[in-house]
């Protein structure tokens, strides 16, 4: 009696082998004018770098990337969750401003000695003057500190100047 085959047939393929994808991706980038700007650019190689080491060499262009890679490395500091309280919490001030504004305009006399009295015995003007009081103190105190580095401030490294 003869022995069964082991056979197991190959699966259909599902997907595209690497090399058709290549194909299509490039076919893709022919059509839709990328491959001509990398040609074009690998053409003015010398050109487009001698523009952009131009203008990267200037003070400015320097200290705008400095200014963004420290308010970037200082919005990581900052958790998520505060950041959008805060965004929040501006974004209504902001709202509330012009209402405000408007109410203001529409009366003819000022408060006054008795209006402002009024306010300094109003206990939720003060809860909300509280936190801005605390962010003046902050701020101060920030601003009166000695000048350091970016790098010695973030690293702890001293810079050479």
């Amino acid at each position: 009696m003869a022995e069964p085959l082991d056979y197991q047939p190959t699966p259909a393929r599902t997907e595209p082998t690497a090399q058709e994808a290549l194909n299509e991706l490039l076919e893709n980038l022919h059509q839709h004018g990328f491959l001509r700007l990398a040609n074009d650019v690998v053409k003015a190689n010398n050109d487009i770098g001698k523009i952009l080491a131009a203008g990267l060499n200037r003070p400015g262009t320097q200290n705008a990337a400095q200014n963004l890679s420290l308010l970037f490395m200082t919005l990581s500091t900052i958790p998520p969750e505060r950041f959008n309280h805060l965004l929040l919490a501006l974004r209504d001030a902001l709202l509330a401003m012009k209402p405000a504004s408007d109410a203001a305009q529409q009366e003819k006399a000022a408060p006054g000695v008795s209006g402002i009295l009024k306010l300094l015995n109003d206990e939720s003007l003060w809860q909300g003057i509280r936190p801005l009081l605390a962010a003046l103190e902050t701020f101060s105190r920030e601003m009166q500190s000695e000048e350091e580095k970016p790098i010695t401030r973030y690293s702890g490294k001293p810079s050479r100047d």
